[in-house]
């Protein structure tokens, strides 16, 4: 992963690698890792970077292969609404659908649930796009419980009929027109 963007982002606010290293609470050492491209970071160390820098974590990842999928786990993995940052990876998707923007895996260490999410998602999005589904899918297991995603009981018997394979293979939940978007 090129990090130049990093050193950018840090140079034009007048900070130090220490000094950003510092502020962020990381290893000065991960800082120059990072910017000479010899380490790729954690999400959670993206965040906290972002932060101080006064940038979203996926501004830190552009340019770097990161594509609308690193986006979205950057911005899962700096907390917020999951909805917002989920929708917005979906509508980028469905602009330019291109097998490159998905290929990467998002941040491991986001909540079981969200991964399960993403898998889901994209095999459904690829698969109806005709792409092959990047292969990292493959490694997300099924939620324990099942999820429903509208968290509304008198939908759940819907849900069960409307989920598409994708879903349901990792125990999640979703009614038929989860993916659209008014």
């Amino acid at each position: 992963m090129s990090m130049g963007s990093l050193r950018l982002c840090r140079e034009a606010r007048g900070l130090s690698q220490r000094g950003l290293a510092r502020a962020a609470d990381v290893a000065f050492r991960t800082v120059q890792l990072l910017e000479s491209a010899r380490h790729d970071p954690r999400w959670s160390t993206l965040a906290r970077l972002a932060r101080v820098l006064g940038v979203e974590p996926e501004e830190l990842v552009r340019g770097a292969g990161g594509g609308a999928l690193g986006r979205c786990s950057a911005r899962l993995a700096a907390g917020g609404s999951w909805k917002t940052a989920f929708f917005d990876f979906v509508d980028d998707f469905r602009t330019g659908p291109c097998a490159a923007s998905v290929a990467r895996a998002p941040d491991p260490e986001l909540r079981p649930e969200l991964l399960a999410l993403l898998a889901s998602t994209v095999e459904y999005l690829c698969g109806r796009r005709g792409l092959a589904v990047p292969w990292w899918c493959a490694g997300v297991p099924p939620l324990p419980e099942p999820w429903f995603v509208s968290g509304t009981e008198n939908l759940k018997a819907e849900s069960l009929v409307e989920s598409p394979a994708a879903f349901r293979q990792r125990n999640i939940f979703v009614l038929g027109n989860f993916l659209s978007r008014c």
